[in-house]
């Protein structure tokens, strides 16, 4: 299957220049779904995972799945002041701008084994926040985890030491 087939240029999105790559066809399609999980989950055989951390909010889709699957809990990592709990935070940049994420500051234990899940590897400033958040509360990354990336923008530099596994590389 080629889940490429499933991913939607969109020319222009969120700002002029960019090239969004949507993954509302994939995750719609019940069997291009199901084969990305099964390709994800592969790249983790053998590993013990404690906690799988999802980037808001695309990353969440895939995240809870794999959460699922790998019988861990599942940490939803969100923009500034949407968490109701005590939080830590990192700021990173963007392709088209900076942005800040939050976690709680409960949520990884000293010596947990984290996924860090999203949807896509850009130029690494979401990957680079979320094992930020991750290395500060102790928690031990097992993997870098997306569903595509894109490799053009060296977003692995930023998270380079990392295992780093992509389902979909552009």
């Amino acid at each position: 299957m080629q889940l490429k087939n499933y991913i939607r240029d969109i020319q222009d999105f969120p700002k002029e220049g960019i090239l969004f790559k949507d993954i509302t066809p994939l995750i719609n399609d019940p069997i291009a779904r199901e084969e990305s999980l099964k390709i994800l989950l592969e790249s983790l055989e053998g590993q013990k995972i404690d906690k799988v951390i999802g980037a808001e909010s695309r990353g969440f889709f895939f995240g809870m799945l794999l959460a699922q699957k790998l019988n861990a809990g599942f940490v939803p990592v969100r923009k500034p002041k949407k968490l109701p709990f005590k939080t830590i935070s990192a700021e990173f940049d963007l392709e088209y701008g900076t942005d800040s994420l939050e976690m709680h500051i409960d949520a990884i234990k000293k010596g947990d084994k984290v996924l860090i899940h999203d949807d896509v590897l850009a130029t690494g400033g979401t990957a680079k926040a979320m094992c930020d958040l991750v290395t500060e509360l102790g928690g031990e990354i097992v993997q870098c985890n997306f569903l595509m990336e894109l490799s053009f923008l060296n977003g692995r530099e930023k998270i380079k030491g990392n295992p780093i596994f992509a389902a979909i590389t552009y």
